[in-house]
């Protein structure tokens, strides 16, 4: 990957926060650093990230958010604030299950909790 000042920021906005930010949250931090930049900038640079393995992309509803954390891992998110926490389940045993009830070999599973967080 060709390294660019635009790429260098977006990646480090990204990589120092837990929030799971959108496009548009990562476009308004980079705008304090580099004005003139673009939103397509941000989402072209953020799909090269992507692709690169450096950042993760998951999906809140219809809505694509960033993650730093590219080690499989599982998700919590509250309906009511929508912040998403990164959780580790036991996955080995759910995939035993996987296989014992429907004879389906899962090499990955990405699990998504949904409800309510403890701030209210």
């Amino acid at each position: 990957m060709r390294f660019s000042k635009q790429r260098e920021l977006i990646k480090n906005i990204v990589q120092t926060t837990n929030l799971h930010p959108t496009a548009d949250w990562i476009y308004k931090k980079a705008k304090k650093n580099i004005s003139n930049i673009s939103l397509g900038t941000i989402y072209r640079n953020l799909s090269q990230l992507n692709q690169d393995g450096i950042i993760n992309i998951i999906y809140d509803n219809n809505k694509a958010r960033y993650d730093w954390n590219t080690v499989s891992h599982d998700h919590l998110k509250c309906n009511k604030c929508g912040d998403i926490t990164d959780i580790h389940m036991h996955t080995e045993e759910l995939q035993k299950k996987v296989w014992n009830q429907y004879k389906f070999e899962a090499d990955n599973i990405e699990i998504n909790i949904t409800g309510i967080c403890n701030k209210h």
